[in-house]
């Protein structure tokens, strides 16, 4: 979750967006891997020819002169012949580049790190690249002014990366569509702790400073890999079906974050009754101090909070395990697939706790008396959910909003007995894979071929302004 802010509509910079995608530049010879995967808001995001299916990421982090040094090891598979091929990386300095255990040239040109080996790799060839580095790992403003990156904290530091972001600290195909494993080891001052997605796989202090190791072994997107540096309250524990919960809390955040910690294992179980079995091997929060971001995010297996969660956020966070994390966008215009669900999310949980229905949420909306400030009720039909204008509005007001109405236009088609098996076999079909807007209309209308959902899509999904009628 990103904070939405209603903004004005850039029918021209989103036609120009998708103009430079159409253009797929590539690293400047035959045979190089194109330096983006041609997504349409972020067209130098990720990159062309291969497909990362694993990282191990080796870091050190000194908190004092906030000066990272790290090793990059990059396992892939080319996807087609290359004589060269980009990583994502924004500043930092390159010190060394091998493939396959060989020195390799590389050159730097804006957030793109071209790496031409000795010898070419065939298509299909498995490949590692090792890439070591160090230096200030930058705080990133996106499109829509918000800060992700690497952020300086009062005892450490955050890593964040929606969207792209995890290009301020480790090289890699920084593009949802590319989702890979993770090991990651982080070595800090002793009498801080480091935090990370994934399961804790041991811990060593030597000469004053703490190595903490951290595997992921489920593929996740890398705007969805986090570190969090700083003192913390860890606690462990396990849902009452066994899934192991490990939580880490911020010691100034740990009166205000008692309650949303307790009810955490309420949260996942009522989750996977709606949604299906979790998709990962633990579930857990990090609380961090409400200035250390402007936002919460839904990073892998353990989101983000900046502050003590209420019980709506910590449930859409949650959600975004299932619709987000685990079925991930294929590109960012398929945001509201996210957002849409995991806003979703917390109506239904008001609706089975009888704080009220989804239909009443909804009437709300609709009407435009849910936001307390006319002008957020008038952004809710600034664009499509489906369709923002440019990629300052990924996180704005019909991405969440609109894109939960769609999610109800669809259960009042399909009834509420099959919008449930459409929930569960959505998270079940894409599980640990992507999945587009084109993908989520062809499945319902697949699993429920009794129904017309046209208009849902044409009105709600991709209409221009507000429906005339909300039936």
């Amino acid at each position: 979750m990103r904070i939405p802010r209603p903004l004005s509509r850039g029918t021209a910079a989103a036609l120009l967006a998708v103009a430079l995608a159409a253009c797929g530049p590539g690293s400047g010879a035959e045979g190089a891997g194109d330096d983006g995967a041609g997504d349409p808001y972020f067209p130098k995001a990720g990159n062309g020819g291969y497909d990362v299916t694993h990282y191990d990421l080796a870091l050190a982090y000194d908190p004092d002169d906030r000066r990272l040094t790290g090793t990059a090891t990059v396992d892939a598979r080319a996807t087609e012949d290359l004589t060269a091929l980009n990583l994502d990386l924004q500043g930092l300095d390159v010190d060394t580049v091998t493939v396959d255990g060989t020195g390799a040239r590389f050159g730097r040109e804006g957030q793109e790190l071209t790496v031409r080996p000795r010898r070419a790799l065939d298509r299909d060839a498995h490949f590692r690249v090792v890439v070591r580095y160090s230096g200030r790992p930058e705080t990133v403003t996106d499109p829509d002014g918000s800060e992700e990156g690497w952020l300086p904290t009062a005892d450490g530091a955050l890593a964040l990366g929606q969207p792209v972001g995890s290009m301020a600290w480790f090289p890699g195909n920084h593009h949802p569509s590319d989702k890979a494993t993770y090991t990651l080891s982080v070595t800090v001052p002793e009498d801080l702790r480091a935090l990370s997605n994934g399961e804790p796989a041991g811990e060593e202090t030597k000469d004053g400073r703490t190595t903490y190791r951290w595997h992921t072994p489920e593929p996740m997107a890398s705007y969805l890999a986090t570190v969090a540096i700083g003192r913390y309250d860890v606690h462990r524990g396990e849902t009452a079906g066994g899934l192991p919960l490990f939580t880490a809390v911020d010691p100034r955040q740990a009166a205000a974050s008692r309650a949303p910690v307790k009810l955490l294992p309420e949260v996942v179980e009522w989750a996977e009754r709606r949604f299906g079995p979790y998709p990962f091997s633990s579930a857990g929060v990090i609380v961090e101090r409400p200035g250390d971001a402007g936002y919460a995010l839904e990073t892998q297996n353990r989101p983000v909070f900046a502050g003590a969660p209420d019980t709506a956020l910590l449930v859409h966070e949650i959600a975004h395990q299932w619709y987000g994390d685990s079925v991930t966008p294929r590109t960012w215009r398929d945001m509201w697939l996210n957002e849409g669900f995991a806003t979703y999310a917390q109506w239904l949980w008001e609706e089975d706790h009888g704080e009220g229905s989804a239909q009443s949420t909804f009437d709300r909306l609709y009407s435009g008396s849910y936001f307390p400030d006319a002008g957020t009720d008038a952004a809710l039909w600034s664009f499509p959910p489906a369709d923002p204008p440019d990629a300052a509005h990924i996180s704005a007001t019909p991405v969440y909003w609109r894109g939960a109405m769609v999610l109800h236009m669809v259960r009042r088609t399909a009834g509420d007995e099959a919008f449930g098996r459409l929930l569960r076999g959505w998270a079940a079909k894409y599980r640990h894979s992507n999945a587009s807007t084109d993908d989520f209309t062809a499945y319902v209308e697949k699993e429920v071929p009794d129904k017309d959902f046209s208009r849902v899509w044409e009105e709600w999904l991709y209409g221009e302004g507000r429906p005339a009628t909300a039936s």
